[in-house]
């Protein structure tokens, strides 16, 4: 049997296709399936590289995943019926000074030598695609490969079709320790119980370095990186922006008429509460760009913990550990990098084979 400890996009990604390969899988969820970064998520699929080429192999790894999720995206709806708004208007960065032009100038240069589609529009042509934009939007970059899906949806419609190909997901289960004898994975123990396994997938987020039984040498080198964000309500029948707009803020609006603005970056530990000055800090980054949200009514806030590894690329991959595999670190990426995560972790479970697109991200990397 395979154990997977985490109930998140990735887990459930991973479960989903060793089901379908008739494998004996349990999901064990410490809390609530999909309700932890997964859902404080924002959905974005975007491939764009903002530092250099030194990213080249987690750009790559970008390219890859986006390219799977308009099948992956179609096989959860077609098998569960549930929809998870799957959007392909395409994204505009844009800046609201024109001494920021050079920043997003070279990104633009940059990601079209990487094989980007982008389009560069003056503030006027910004404007004549979203008529809602603020009359100091100068420039603007368009992506057309932007896409965005509901992560909520997206996790519900996972948990559906693991459940379906056979999956065990058990939630309110927190692993108290994963038992291992003679560098071998034996099982994993809950508060009262004792799970036989030949394999655990290591895809607790966040928590995946600090669950009892870990060697220090294969410990992930992970630790939370807090987000905040918030959520506005339009009218559905007419919304205020059809494409994700990003400035100092991203701004996502979802087809229910929600409109999503986010998200803070912070170094704060296990912190996950909401904080007046970040809300208002992104809600005044908001009305830059888009005045209109004035009247809109603020329908939620919330803050998740994204897990971020020591060079903030994810971690895939056996460990030293005979039967103990890793997939965390995705950081901010969780959303987009799912599709290649669930391929590449169970391709390696069924075959001991290693796609080339995650050999750069093995655990191995660290030095511990």
């Amino acid at each position: 049997m395979i154990a997977i400890i985490g109930g998140g996009i990735c887990g459930l990604s991973i479960g989903w296709y060793l089901a379908k390969a008739g494998q004996a899988v349990t999901i064990l969820e410490r809390g609530q399936a999909g309700h932890g970064a997964t859902w404080a998520a924002a959905g974005m699929l975007t491939p764009w590289s903002f530092i250099g080429s030194d990213e080249e192999p987690v750009f790559q790894l970008h390219l890859a995943s986006h390219a799977m999720w308009p099948d992956f995206g179609h096989a959860l709806e077609s098998t569960t019926g549930v929809a998870i708004d799957y959007r392909t208007e395409g994204r505009l960065f844009i800046i609201l000074d024109h001494e920021d032009a050079r920043g997003l100038r070279t990104r633009y240069e940059f990601n079209r030598k990487l094989g980007l589609s982008l389009e560069w529009l003056s503030g006027d042509e910004a404007r004549r695609r979203e008529p809602h934009l603020a009359s100091t939007v100068t420039d603007a970059v368009f992506m057309p490969t932007g896409h965005v899906v509901d992560n909520r949806k997206v996790v519900m419609a996972l948990q559906k079709a693991f459940r379906m190909a056979g999956g065990i997901l058990r939630e309110q289960s927190k692993v108290v320790e994963i038992v291992i004898e003679r560098n071998r994975v034996q099982g994993v123990r809950l508060a009262n119980e004792f799970l036989a396994v030949e394999t655990v997938v290591l895809a607790a987020g966040v928590w995946s370095r600090d669950i009892p039984g870990l060697p220090r040498t294969v410990r992930p080198p992970v630790r939370p990186i807090k987000g905040q964000m918030l959520a506005l309500q339009m009218p559905p029948e007419s919304p205020l922006l059809e494409h994700m707009v990003t400035g100092q803020v991203y701004i996502i609006p979802r087809s229910d008429g929600r409109l999503l603005v986010g998200a803070t970056i912070e170094e704060k530990g296990f912190d996950s509460h909401v904080t007046a000055g970040a809300i208002f800090e992104m809600l005044a980054q908001a009305r830059r760009i888009l005045p209109a949200i004035d009247n809109l009514p603020l329908i939620e806030t919330w803050a998740g913990l994204r897990p971020a590894s020591d060079d903030e690329a994810p971690i895939l991959g056996t460990t030293r550990v005979d039967g103990l595999i890793v997939a965390t670190g995705h950081f901010r990426h969780g959303i987009l990098l799912a599709p290649i995560t669930g391929q590449a972790i169970s391709q390696f479970i069924l075959t001991g084979k290693v796609m080339d697109e995650i050999r750069f991200f093995t655990p191995s990397r660290f030095s511990y």
